[in-house]
């Protein structure tokens, strides 16, 4: 691991930080030179992860609805998650940089926050993480995490690989949870954590300089670009597929259904129910707002100016509310300026919360809940598992090479289980179906 450079060490190297970032920001787990001067270690950061297999592999795997449930020509092509990244990378983008961040550096983290994600989205995580129970568990962040620091194949050292080896702010900006397993902070309960036993020295060098637990600022603003690009864009694939009619909100009944998933997953179990009405309301109350869908252009433009009028008005609370607590846009002579790493906190008014939470109740519960999805979930979460219990009985067999040498060198057991839970995420959905069906004969 490397000490913290000078200014004149790293930048005559080609990787310094732009200048209102300090030195330790732009550091790399393995020193390394650029290729080519006048990039800084940010650009070069985001260039790694958009040429990376595991970006584009996130093309094979759906975000929520399933490609190829309409017969129409338009509505045959939802948001992967691949899109759903580019997407967020876009919002985190411009909002990091309206606050002070660098840009590159918050659309880096952006596209990297679902590289870990593994096939059949969070229903495969939840099968992978009972398998991987006894090795560490299995969480898509902390998985990210260790795909981008040992997975994904492009530095080596005497040690091994050190993945793509992104400076130590990128790899924090990237981090959700930055606690081990059963560590929340908050919530002892809660089932989400940034990292695995096995990738503590590096996340440990990344947080060297962090304050506890706490989140960096550009992290936080790609959390909530996440939030606002996946809360808007499912109800929009939602209404694409024919399975949301915005008409049913103004139905109690189905306002009461809505607002109780929300509760149930998206907003503090103590919301009243009134404030999520209210949310609602005001979003029904625009004039952009879709009251209807039924696929013609004219449909589409309305719905693309609604997801639009959506992500702005969600992106200009947050701006405004943080420069509010925290100063100023840069060069306007205010008392703020740039809000970066562990200078300031992201603030996101209670109201665009609620606002943003009914979104994600709409996609839940007209989306996520309906019946076949249900069994479609089950389905996958027998393939994760069968796979993985194949994997287990016939391994090195139906290792990639990749895989199969990290099998072949690990030390136990359970070293051995985290290789096959590796092979197993990497996947895409149609990988896993293919590879299930070679290693079990069930098609």
């Amino acid at each position: 691991m490397e000490g913290t450079a000078g200014t004149a060490d790293i930048a005559g190297t080609g990787t310094a930080p732009p200048s209102f970032y300090d030195t330790a920001s732009a550091e790399r787990w393995a020193p390394e030179p650029d290729k080519r001067p006048g990039r800084t270690a940010f650009q070069r950061d985001r260039a790694r992860i958009l040429h990376s297999a595991a970006l584009r592999r996130l093309a094979g795997k759906t975000q929520v609805v399933t490609p190829g449930t309409r017969s129409h020509a338009w509505d045959a092509s939802p948001r992967t998650r691949l899109t759903h990244s580019l997407e967020c990378a876009q919002v985190g983008r411009e909002l990091g940089a309206a606050l002070g961040c660098d840009p590159d550096l918050v659309e880096a983290a952006c596209l990297a926050h679902d590289l870990g994600h593994p096939p059949f989205g969070h229903n495969g995580e939840t099968a992978l993480n009972e398998f991987a129970d006894d090795c560490g568990g299995f969480e898509g962040n902390a998985q990210s995490l260790r795909l981008l620091t040992r997975i994904e194949p492009k530095r080596f050292t005497e040690e091994g690989s050190v993945g793509l080896n992104l400076t130590r702010a990128t790899l924090d900006a990237a981090t959700k949870y930055p606690w081990p397993r059963g560590r929340h902070p908050t919530d002892p309960a809660s089932r989400k954590f940034g990292v695995y036993e096995d990738d503590r020295p590096v996340f440990d060098w990344v947080r060297a300089h962090a304050p506890g637990t706490r989140t960096c600022f550009e992290a936080q603003v790609m959390d909530w670009s996440d939030d606002v690009a996946y809360s808007v864009h499912d109800v929009e694939d939602g209404l694409h597929a024919g399975h949301i009619d915005p008409n049913c909100l103004h139905a109690e009944p189905e306002r009461q259904a809505v607002f109780e998933v929300a509760i149930g997953r998206y907003v503090p179990a103590d919301t009243d129910p009134a404030e999520l009405a209210e949310a609602l309301d005001r979003l029904q109350d625009e004039e952009w707002w879709p009251h209807g869908y039924d696929g013609t252009a004219v449909a589409q433009a309305r719905l693309k100016d609604t997801t639009s009028q959506l992500i702005g008005r969600f992106c200009l609370a947050a701006e405004s509310a943080t420069r509010a607590a925290w100063g100023d846009r840069p060069g306007t002579g205010g008392s703020g300026g740039r809000l970066t790493r562990y200078g300031a906190e992201l603030v996101v008014p209670r109201r665009t919360r609620m606002e943003c939470a009914v979104l994600k109740a709409v996609a839940d519960r007209y989306v996520m809940q309906r019946a076949e999805q249900e069994q479609l979930r089950a389905d996958q979460r027998v393939i994760v598992a069968e796979l993985a219990e194949a994997l287990t009985a016939r391994a090195p067999d139906g290792l990639d090479p990749q895989f199969r040498a990290l099998f072949d060198g690990a030390g136990d057991d359970r070293a051995r289980k985290r290789v096959i839970v590796d092979q197993i995420a990497s996947l895409t959905d149609a990988s896993a179906l293919s590879l299930h069906a070679r290693l079990t004969g069930h098609m």
